[in-house]
């Protein structure tokens, strides 16, 4: 089952679900914002994506400038940090089994469908 990791308020994020509406392909939405995940859940997010932690911020949301910017921080503690402020984490996230990929842009979607 694909899953994709939804900011309904995100333009991006939009753009991503409705890649795969036109695709027909079944999916289900995780709006991340209001549904918490586990350190473990995003650290296997991340392994599917093949990226660290910090490669996935979002470092121009207010509160990354407020909270993080001049912090260096370890991957679980960037784990952590995201845990805790979820607009840190870059979306739409398009899950598929193994792989995932961040839809931006949506055509990126694609490659993993």
């Amino acid at each position: 089952m694909i899953t994709i990791l939804h900011n309904p308020r995100c333009s991006k994020s939009r753009a991503g679900l409705q890649v795969l509406e036109e695709k027909g392909v079944e999916f289900e939405v995780c709006k991340y914002l209001d549904e918490a995940m586990t350190p473990d859940e995003l650290s296997e997010i991340l392994r599917k994506l093949g990226k660290r932690p910090l490669d996935i911020i979002r470092t121009k949301e207010d509160v990354f400038k407020e909270e993080f910017k001049d912090k260096e921080l370890s991957d679980e503690e960037w784990i952590l940090a995201m845990l805790e402020y979820p607009r840190l984490i870059e979306r739409p996230i398009i899950i598929n089994g193994e792989k995932a990929v961040i839809g931006r842009p949506a055509e990126i979607i694609e490659t993993i469908l």
